[in-house]
């Protein structure tokens, strides 16, 4: 059974700074690529950090380049997204799950919170 638990998220101001965590377990986490998602109410859950399956490329939405750092443990299987900088427009349920070109598993974590406020 495909099992995802977000830890990390909560209430940061603006420039501040959040690790999310992601622990996986029920399938073969090593041989796949793995995203982190962030969802907005009203919105389409998109893909802000990407990272292949050994670790060696990483990409980025556009909006977080430069201040999100997505890392994997393969021997932990877990996934983490360093942000810096948070603002505002960072704000949502965060989520992992796999990633291209499989797409994500239909079982889902419970997500982890950021809110970016003053």
């Amino acid at each position: 059974q495909v099992q995802f638990v977000e830890s990390g998220g909560g209430l940061v101001q603006p420039g501040g700074s959040l690790t999310l965590s992601c622990a996986a377990s029920g399938f073969t986490f090593r041989r796949y690529h793995m995203n982190w998602y962030r969802h907005v109410p009203g919105k389409e859950r998109d893909v802000v950090a990407a990272i292949s399956s050994a670790g060696g490329s990483k990409t980025y939405a556009e909006s977080v380049k430069g201040r999100f750092t997505i890392s994997r443990d393969n021997d932990k299987n877990t996934v983490t997204l360093r942000m810096n900088n948070l603002q505002p427009e960072d704000a949502g349920m965060y989520y992992c799950n796999r990633g291209q070109p499989w797409g994500p598993f239909d079982s889902w974590g419970q997500g982890t919170q950021v809110i970016v406020s003053s």
